[in-house]
């Protein structure tokens, strides 16, 4: 997607908080010893991309990456 959008990405394994700033602005809603929830806005593909990027250097595998039901794109 080109427009704003609110993305929920699903990661295995535990991301550290230092690498928060690193991420676009997505908060942690959800951490156990299996993975880690991410929720937020992003503005585009371009900055979705960058947090996938940051995400792979850290070698976290995503389990998925969707735009939750409740949530349209604007």
């Amino acid at each position: 997607m080109d427009k704003p959008a609110v993305y929920r990405i699903k990661v295995k394994g535990v991301l550290p908080d230092s690498w928060l700033n690193q991420l676009g602005g997505l908060h942690i809603t959800g951490r156990t010893s299996e993975g880690t929830t991410l929720v937020g806005r992003l503005k585009d593909q371009a900055e979705l991309f960058g947090v996938l990027n940051t995400l792979y250097e850290l070698h976290l595998p995503l389990l998925s990456v969707e735009i939750p039901s409740n949530e349209e794109p604007i």
